[in-house]
């Protein structure tokens, strides 16, 4: 008998594992209803759907890695992390789903309310949420909204020698900023940033990457705490947000 190894658990979500067959239970059932159709929707390789039950949500494992990990350096080749930008841009070109995404307003309101309670709690220095909210600044422009994965961290990425295999954990998917799924892409990994853009093509602006990184990261590090992540570990949201000191 296969044995159940759990993926990731928390209290909003558990994947488990049981040999070929991954198991995604999702605290809102509808998160399972949007992945479904949004990996049907999507112009890129992802895992086949055995069955949906919500919040229950069946899935055939991918072949090949996971692109790396947060704080780890990455096993994969820059033609790989190239091969990663030019999936995100041709999902970036895709017909957009129906879901959107947060506006600008309600993403100022969020990072203002989270920047005051970090200082306040002591959770970080003030200097440094100051310094990374003027870094934010540059992504709180207007964007023309995209078809984005809206989760599209690395180890949701899996590739097979420099090929991209698949893409997993669509249920965030939605209307947004493409720059924000090449952020979450490249968050601690900027060493791979060159890599990524030289395979999404066209105009990126890499300060607007920076400060996806910086939002991302301040939105986090509370969330991460709470639900038994280390966002203090080496290469993590933390020394993301030294990194821009």
């Amino acid at each position: 008998m296969d044995e159940v190894e759990v993926v990731v658990a928390h209290q909003e979500r558990a994947t488990l594992r049981v040999g070929d067959v991954f198991l995604k239970i999702d605290a809102d059932p509808a998160h399972a209803e949007v992945e479904v159709e949004a990996m049907a929707m999507a112009p890129i390789p992802t895992a086949d759907v055995l069955w949906c039950r919500p919040p229950v949500l069946a899935l055939a494992a991918l072949p090949g890695t996971a692109l790396g990990r947060l704080g780890e350096p990455s096993p994969a080749s820059p033609a790989a992390w190239a091969a990663a930008g030019a999936a995100a841009r041709k999902l970036h070109e895709a017909p957009l789903p129906p879901w959107p995404w947060r506006s600008r307003d309600t993403l100022v309101a969020e990072l203002e309310t989270e920047c005051e309670r970090l200082v306040a709690d002591g959770v970080l220095p003030a200097d440094l949420v100051a310094r990374n909210r003027e870094v934010a600044e540059a992504a709180l422009r207007p964007w023309t909204p995209v078809f984005i994965h809206g989760d599209f961290q690395i180890t949701h990425v899996f590739v097979d020698g420099d090929e991209v295999t698949g893409v997993l954990d669509w249920s965030e998917a939605s209307r947004g900023d493409g720059m924000f799924d090449l952020a979450t892409l490249t968050l601690g990994h900027e060493e791979h940033l060159a890599d990524v853009v030289a395979g999404y093509g066209g105009d990126v602006d890499r300060d607007v990457i920076r400060a996806w990184w910086s939002i991302r990261s301040l939105l986090n590090v509370r969330w991460l705490a709470e639900h038994g992540f280390d966002p203090s570990m080496p290469g993590g949201e933390i020394d993301v947000l030294r990194s821009r000191m």
